[in-house]
């Protein structure tokens, strides 16, 4: 009774990315019907940037939340968010939107926005050919622009997921993500960006215990130039471990961007608990 009530506490406290930790590249499997993934982490991230508010500088981001439920052996749903955005800022450029700082503000904090999505498993891998997926999603607009971290847009993507397991045993995970986003310019009246969406990831499982993970991940603008703002070309790589001990999966990573409108590095820490069985799946 008493795992059971502190996994409804953290339901009802964290309205929360449940993608693989440390990895934001989503693997083409399902948890397991009626059981509930729950993940939490801290990111640092050097040098962000934020082209619409000009605010560049240091961000942690504190509970970075992902919640899974296993509706069935083909369908994930998931919750994703930061419960909170914390920049410490090291120069202010020009900004295309009113900020509510102080002209001598050295730090700014907000809520992040949260995304709610859905994968459907399409095709199980077979001894040559790849498992198939699909996820589709809508980001809500729940931070507020003047703070000048979050944009206060509403987003929608989908992607295809491929993946494929090498080695014995599959200890060798490979999957990739192929998608688009409908991102919403937040400068610009009526009018959007459709970004290209991509991640190329594998996980290679060393023992029981330990695996190491590394991917690639970003979004490609489709407009002339850089794009709206708001709307940039970002990438990152991303390579660290995964621990498992005591029920729960440890994770850590150090972070790279690969584009200018990238943070240039950080990393992040983390952990993942699979329960049990919470309720019955849909048949």
């Amino acid at each position: 009774m008493v795992r059971y009530a502190c996994i409804a506490v953290l339901l009802l406290c964290t309205v929360a990315s449940a993608q693989q930790r440390p990895l934001l590249t989503e693997d083409v499997d399902i948890i397991t019907p009626g059981t509930v993934r729950i993940e939490a982490g801290i990111d640092f991230m050097q040098g962000a940037n934020y082209s619409v508010s000009g605010l560049r500088g240091d961000l942690t981001r504190v509970g970075v939340i992902g919640i899974s439920f296993g509706m069935g052996p083909n369908v994930e749903f998931q919750i994703e968010g930061v419960a909170q955005n914390y920049l410490s800022i090291n120069s202010r450029g020009p900004s295309a939107i009113s900020l509510e700082l102080l002209p001598g503000a050295n730090s700014s904090n907000d809520t992040g926005d949260f995304t709610l999505a859905a994968k459907f498993k399409l095709r199980n891998e077979t001894r040559r050919g790849p498992s198939l997926g699909f996820r589709f999603g809508v980001q809500l607009p729940n931070s507020s622009q003047a703070t000048g971290i979050g944009l206060n847009q509403t987003n929608a993507f989908g992607s295809i997921l491929v993946g494929k397991k090498f080695g014995q045993e599959g200890r060798f995970n490979t999957f990739g993500n192929l998608g688009m986003a409908i991102l919403t310019a937040p400068t610009e009246l009526f009018s959007q960006n459709d970004v290209i969406t991509y991640g190329l990831a594998g996980i290679f499982r060393i023992n029981k215990q330990f695996s190491v993970a590394g991917e690639v991940n970003g979004r490609a603008n489709t407009r002339p130039g850089n794009g709206p703002l708001g709307t940039e070309s970002m990438a990152e790589a991303r390579l660290g471990m995964q621990i498992r001990a005591s029920g729960l999966r440890f994770d850590f990573a150090g972070i790279k961007g690969l584009t200018s409108f990238s943070p240039n590095s950080g990393f992040t820490v983390g952990v993942t608990y699979d329960t049990p069985a919470v309720f019955a799946p849909v048949k």
